[in-house]
């Protein structure tokens, strides 16, 4: 992962935790309401993937055990992680497809709500992804995916001043190239997929992709009914980081059909997506969004288009807004050959999951600041929209600072919650001396980046019963968090 040049190494932050009766009466743990939304604390666990379900998107026992043990820390509401809309193999990752996926996810919604005694709400984010593949062997990428059109071929001959090549011979010569070279020949597009993976975009020609205004709102009605109907209490749409719905909203959408370009046009799918699964669902059910702050790319979309897009949001009648903050792919590290380029490589993936090698900011609540702007805008506009807040909050002072402040309606907990999803009880009953603190090393981050099932470095160094402890196959790892023994 990127880091930033100062490397400056921060510790958790040494922050005092309130006593029983100071923490009944923080924000933090009052009871919250606007319209349909109801939590009985304003905290939050946004959704992360944990690698868990089967390799065809059911529910597994893995799947149940996480969440189960969140919902134990009693926080006022869990984002279940993005769930695929389509019914297309994607993997150990939770798909609501097809009406065969509602039966596991209703065990799930139960699970969560038993665990929690009542006291947590379920969501679930809903999310569509276009394709990515692999890193190409290089000679595999010359010899069958490169596709050679007159366009290259007379790139290729000016750099080569070799004419009446045959195709064969195009190929074989651009495989003995050296990089520079290379750059002079191939344009953007080729580069990437030889060097990260070929990777479809929201503007590219291809019939299926020019149809995605005309097929996702109804794609996303479908697996929201679905969701409704497996009792999830709310619905989190997926506009946020490297997928196709954060790719509409992108700068760098340059569709020319009234879907990208200025502002109004790339905010004009999401909203249809939105108004669909609103008539879907109804208007008592709790329905918002995720999305960025700001994608820290080049050419991208940044913190003026957030307040704008917000602000549409609000206005369109959503429920919620959640904002997170980078995690792209067009500036992601280059991946090894056989693998596939991971969205939180580059600066913008720091950005969305810092860690304690960091600037003069630090890892501490980089999106904090930006949330309260665009939280702002829309109580400028006239709207008060519940915005929530995530990114390196670990501490209750913070957290309460943010409420008190008024910069965010919500507390969004995120890898603070896997170190110890406990953390919510341990500081609403006075004992936040005991919280499992983040150290933000990024070790889950790096176990999701090789697709294994997420963990917390920390689990591991608490002592385990290893005849009570689920480990992971290796037998190295707790797969779930150790369970808390209050102090007396």
């Amino acid at each position: 992962m990127w880091k930033p040049p100062q490397r400056i190494k921060f510790t958790p932050l040494d922050e005092p935790w309130p006593s029983q009766a100071e923490a009944a009466k923080a924000l933090l743990f009052q009871s919250f309401k606007h319209g349909p939304l109801e939590l009985s604390q304003r905290s939050w666990i946004p959704a992360m993937v944990p690698w868990r379900a089967t390799e065809d998107g059911y529910v597994s026992d893995n799947v149940l055990d996480w969440y189960r043990r969140f919902a134990e820390g009693q926080p006022g509401a869990i984002v279940i992680e993005a769930t695929g809309i389509r019914d297309v193999p994607s993997g150990p990752l939770l798909r609501i497809g097809h009406d065969r996926y509602i039966e596991g996810l209703k065990k799930l919604t139960q699970t969560v709500h038993e665990a929690s005694q009542g006291q947590t709400k379920i969501y679930i984010q809903l999310i569509d992804f276009l394709s990515i593949r692999r890193r190409p062997e290089p000679e595999k990428f010359f010899q069958r995916f490169l596709q050679i059109d007159e366009e290259l071929r007379q790139k290729f001959e000016r750099e080569t001043l070799e004419t009446d090549k045959s195709e064969a011979e195009i190929r074989s010569a651009l495989a003995d190239m050296d990089e520079q070279t290379l750059a002079r020949v191939l344009d953007e597009r080729q580069l990437e997929s030889l060097y990260q993976g070929f990777r479809e975009r929201v503007f590219d020609p291809e019939p299926h992709i020019q149809e995605l205004p005309q097929v996702l709102p109804g794609l996303f009605a479908d697996a929201a009914e679905r969701a409704k109907a497996a009792g999830f209490d709310g619905i989190e749409l997926h506009y946020a980081h490297a997928y196709t719905m954060a790719s509409f909203l992108s700068a760098r959408n340059i569709r020319s059909d009234g879907y990208g370009g200025p502002r109004e046009n790339r905010v004009r799918l999401p909203l249809e997506v939105f108004a669909k699964v609103r008539e879907r669902v109804g208007m008592d059910y709790p329905l918002g969004c995720r999305f960025l702050s700001d994608e820290i790319i080049e050419g991208g979309s940044h913190l003026a288009d957030a307040q704008y897009f917000a602000t549409e949001f609000a206005r369109a009648g959503m429920d919620f807004i959640s904002l997170s903050r980078g995690g792209k792919f067009d500036d992601a590290k280059r991946p090894k050959v056989g693998q596939a380029a991971y969205p939180y490589t580059g600066q913008s993936g720091y950005e969305c999951m810092p860690s304690f090698q960091s600037d003069e900011q630090g890892p501490f609540g980089r999106n904090i600041e930006p949330t309260a702007s665009i939280r702002q805008a829309i109580r400028k506009a006239g709207f008060h929209t519940p915005v929530v807040v995530a990114g390196g909050i670990h501490s209750y002072q913070q957290a309460e600072n943010i409420l008190q402040q008024e910069q965010a309606d919500i507390i969004g907990i995120a890898r603070q919650a896997i170190a110890d999803p406990d953390w919510f009880r341990k500081v609403k009953s006075g004992c936040g001396a005991e919280v499992r603190l983040c150290e933000y090393s990024n070790y889950c981050e790096r176990l999701d980046q090789n697709h294994q099932e997420v963990t917390c470095n920390l689990w591991d160094k608490v002592g385990r019963d290893e005849d009570s402890a689920t480990l992971s196959q290796d037998g190295r790892r707790r797969l779930i968090a150790p369970q808390w023994e209050k102090s007396e």
